[in-house]
């Protein structure tokens, strides 16, 4: 955001010292140096220009006009009038936000033109009196407080409940919200009717505030929801291999609404991972199995979409690697919800409430904290290993494995250096043969044979049928 330009009117030789210290205090407080940045005619260099036309055209290029008003009228032109009154006149012609402080509260003692001004803005806007630096510094701070409120610039509701300034009802997708009472329909009973006006959807789902869609209106049922949010979407990346390589083989970015983010980002994971067809011994119609759940994939994704940070920057990432899918989104697990308790029956906090209440509307969350629960106990019938939860500063991470091939299962198998170099290759090729053994390792035939005969008695290999090259040793499927 850039900062807003604030002009600081007064006389300057009576307000010399406020003038100084007001200009510090909006550079350097921690607050407002992000939003704000003051004009003083005492930094302006040297030019050749007069000085009633910096100070007009400043006004002009201002987004806020302070007005301090104190004894003093100041130096009057020809037509009898001050800088600071002819400052005030064009911030008002040019529907500037202007913000008033008085000094003192005995107006008698005033220049009569001074007090002719006073008269003339009093009954155009709210004035606020000061007494000295300190006073008129927190009554500034708090209209300028005011002014962000105001404006949206800063909020004390959630994001998801924040009304978008710049959005309206034409701003939504009348077709998706339809969409969503159809799947609401069919998932949780929800009340309304099919042909129920999109506004009169909207307040029953309390996604309308001061008159305009929220945040959360535009993510789920917006026709371009990016326009308000610009990183609401779903960057998604498949590797060859274990780790990021730059570019990525396969990059797809997913936008549009949360509903359809979701079911794009989980139908590229599928497309990316095995998938085994069986035998129709069991059934006419031949059974089918993705090497991780598809509920799993689902609720990882999901989880990214209802719980990430939508006031961060940053975007939710999904990478698949040759041994494992991670799910990247900005932010961390609402206190007091720890790693160690998604492992476990806990309650259910969000940021996002109300994308929270859609989402479970239309079947794709449940609301009880059970979802981290689900995905562990059919990774486990999978036969696959749990899904990690980790939470660097800032951001959460869900990695879901490919198969039992981890790290931490590598290290207990005590491998040697060798063995240990040929595990990528094993992870993408699912097998290899003494020949590749060797050219990966440098080692002699014999070695390679010794050194793959023990990774087939740790559990890791299994020798299949020779090949033109040798005997083939596969991957096995499962942890041992």
């Amino acid at each position: 955001m850039k900062p807003l330009r604030i002009f600081i009117s007064s006389v300057q030789k009576e307000f010399s010292a406020e003038r100084i210290s007001l200009r510090d205090w909006l550079r350097n407080d921690a607050l407002m140096h992000r939003f704000f940045e003051p004009f003083l005619f005492e930094d302006v260099p040297a030019a050749d220009r007069r000085a009633d036309e910096v100070y007009l055209d400043e006004v002009a290029g201002c987004d806020i006009y302070v007005g301090l008003f104190g004894d003093e009228y100041g130096y009057e032109d020809a037509e009898g009038v001050s800088p600071t009154e002819r400052e005030f006149a064009l911030a008002t012609a040019r529907n500037k936000t202007r913000l008033i402080f008085v000094k003192g509260a005995d107006d008698e003692v005033k220049h009569p033109k001074m007090q002719a001004l006073i008269r003339q803005v009093s009954p155009q806007l709210i004035r606020r009196r000061f007494g000295d630096s300190e006073e008129l510094r927190s009554a500034l701070y708090a209209s300028l407080i005011e002014h962000l409120q105001r404006t949206g610039a800063i909020q004390s509701l959630p994001f998801d409940e924040q009304p978008c300034l710049d959005a309206t009802l034409d701003d939504l997708d009348a077709e998706a919200v339809g969409r969503f009472i159809r799947a609401a329909h069919y998932k949780r009973q929800f009340s309304l009717p099919e042909n129920t006006p999109v506004g009169d959807v909207l307040d029953h789902l309390n996604l309308v505030r001061d008159g305009r869609p929220t945040y959360a209106a535009i993510l789920l049922f917006g026709k371009h929801p990016q326009r308000f949010s610009s990183c609401s979407e779903i960057r998604c990346m498949h590797f060859h291999g274990t780790t990021i390589q730059r570019p990525a083989p396969f990059y797809r970015i997913f936008k549009g609404n949360l509903f359809e983010q979701v079911d794009q980002a989980v139908d590229f994971v599928l497309s990316k991972i095995d998938l085994s067809v069986g035998t129709r011994a069991e059934s006419a119609q031949a059974p089918t199995r993705y090497e991780i759940p598809p509920d799993v994939i689902r609720e990882a994704i999901v989880n990214a979409v209802a719980h990430r940070d939508y006031a961060h920057q940053g975007a939710i990432q999904v990478s698949v690697f040759a041994d494992r899918m991670e799910v990247w989104n900005p932010g961390e697990l609402l206190a007091p919800l720890t790693l160690e308790q998604l492992r476990k029956p806990h309650r259910s906090l969000t940021r996002n409430a109300r994308v929270c209440e859609a989402l479970y509307l239309a079947g794709y969350i449940e609301k009880y904290g059970t979802g981290t629960l689900m995905m562990i106990q059919e990774s486990i019938e999978h036969a696959l290993p749990e899904p990690d939860f980790d939470q660097p500063p800032g951001e959460f991470v869900t990695t879901l494995w490919r198969d039992w091939l981890t790290a931490h299962v590598l290290a207990g198998m005590s491998l040697n250096d060798r063995q240990n170099k040929i595990i990528p290759h094993l992870k993408m090729s699912r097998q290899i043969t003494n020949a590749e053994y060797r050219q990966i390792t440098g080692a002699t035939e014999r070695t390679s044979a010794r050194d793959l005969d023990d990774m087939v008695k740790k559990g890791l290999l299994t020798k299949t049928a020779k090949t033109g090259r040798g005997t083939a040793y596969r991957l096995v499927q499962n942890q041992p």
